[in-house]
């Protein structure tokens, strides 16, 4: 099953696995991820002409005191329809 981009999902993965990015806060160009900016735009940061920022989840971990899960927002997939 394709995920939907800017899904935003826990795994148990210490490396980004394909169409997925850490949900670490980092600045992405909007021109290289228009389908991820048109859906959350500058929500979490950026200039909104250039660059957006996604979110920063580092300190959500669910499991306390641990580093075993890591939330990941999708950057690939299905884009999600109105209806």
């Amino acid at each position: 099953m394709d995920p939907y981009i800017g899904q935003i999902q826990l795994f148990p993965y210490n490396f980004e696995p394909r169409g997925w990015m850490l949900c670490d806060g980092r600045s992405l160009p909007i021109m290289q991820n228009q389908a991820l900016y048109s859906l959350i735009g500058t929500n979490f940061g950026g200039n909104g002409s250039a660059n957006f920022n996604i979110p920063d989840l580092r300190n959500a971990n669910p499991l306390a005191n641990t580093n075993q899960m890591k939330y990941y927002i999708a950057v690939q997939g299905l884009y999600p329809q109105r209806s």
